[in-house]
């Protein structure tokens, strides 16, 4: 027989950890990495670090009032993320500021992946920090729970408290947005 899914293993241990508080290491362990990624696309690595782990904390203060009929612990987890990302919506912003003037670089593998992609991130990064900075904040949520989160719909859906077609039309208006936006910037260089 097969191991039962990840989902209702995060929710048993949610539940679990009631009595026994050590137990919430189990959804950190398998969630954290994931977290951090997302609000360090959002906020950049600075804040991240402590964003992705006051995430943490509030879900243990708070994990007597998941509801596993409401979603996925990682819903609930992105959820909380989001929320305090909005906190730092300030800093968020001034993140894309600093990505449209400059850029970032990510190493890859050897010298020559580096170089493209030195030359792809200085190019495109830029355009793409502006027209995210050019979204809602509702749509930017939806577009990174989706490019940073890896978040199907319904995840989205259960982590902001809103309807499944919600998302459907944040993610279809937010991405004819950056394609128009994406494609003026092309055609202006």
């Amino acid at each position: 027989m097969s191991a039962p899914p990840a989902v209702e293993d995060d929710a048993r241990i949610v539940a679990a950890s009631l009595g026994e508080p050590e137990r919430f290491t189990g959804v950190y362990d398998r969630h954290y990495t994931a977290v951090y990624r997302y609000v360090s696309g959002r906020l950049g690595q600075q804040a991240a670090d402590d964003v992705a782990a006051e995430t943490f904390l509030i879900a243990f203060r708070r994990r007597a009032d998941f509801d596993p009929g409401r979603g996925a612990v990682r819903a609930w987890l992105f959820g909380i993320a989001t929320r305090l990302v909005a906190q730092h919506h300030r800093a968020e912003e001034r993140h894309y500021r600093a990505l449209a003037r400059v850029g970032v670089d990510r190493p890859h593998g050897g010298d020559e992946d580096r170089v493209v992609a030195a030359v792809d991130a200085r190019t495109v990064q830029p355009r793409l920090a502006a027209a995210l900075r050019g979204l809602s904040s509702k749509e930017r949520d939806v577009v990174l729970l989706v490019a940073l989160a890896d978040l199907g719909h319904e995840e989205i859906a259960t982590a902001l408290g809103i309807p499944y077609g919600t998302v459907g039309s944040r993610l279809n208006r937010a991405r004819g947005k950056l394609r128009a936006a994406l494609s003026t910037a092309t055609e202006g260089q």
